[in-house]
């Protein structure tokens, strides 16, 4: 079900990262320039047609892709930069089922959360990361993204 993203799913991987920020961080942010004008599906689609885009891009699909997550190798650890599950396909197991299939791959990971994403902190913790204490402003937006390893 996890596989590595092809050309086909651009457009797919595309509306699954903007209704997902959309739908996450519109609420946190209150920036509708940023939401509806600066964030289009185009221009997204555009930018995963650059040829190293889908390098370490992965989606689920199960017949219809309902996730992406990119994973990103740092040596020892596999950075996990970006992990969407398509609104319509939240609360279903699909997240779960995509991390524990990651985590056959190594046993050391990181990512980074915004500090007001509490849905994605909880979620995170389940699976077994721990906050390391660092701490990144995001943007001079006065929010910051928090790190989490899981080893």
């Amino acid at each position: 079900m996890l596989r590595h993203a092809e050309e086909k799913d651009i457009s797919r991987i595309a509306e699954i990262l903007i209704f997902t920020k959309r739908d996450t961080y519109r609420s946190i942010f209150n920036n509708d320039d940023v939401s509806f004008n600066q964030m289009q599906v185009l221009k997204e689609i555009k930018r995963l047609n650059n040829p190293d885009s889908l390098n370490n891009l992965y989606v689920y699909d199960d017949g219809i892709v309902k996730a992406i997550i990119t994973l990103e190798n740092k040596g020892k650890w596999f950075n996990i930069k970006e992990f969407f599950v398509d609104p319509f396909f939240q609360h279903n197991g699909i997240g779960t089922k995509i991390l524990n299939e990651v985590f056959l791959r190594n046993d050391k990971f990181l990512l980074y959360v915004l500090d007001k994403n509490k849905r994605a902190i909880d979620f995170y913790k389940k699976m077994g990361f721990k906050y390391s204490g660092e701490k990144e402003e995001f943007e001079n937006s006065g929010f910051y993204m928090l790190k989490f390893t899981k080893v």
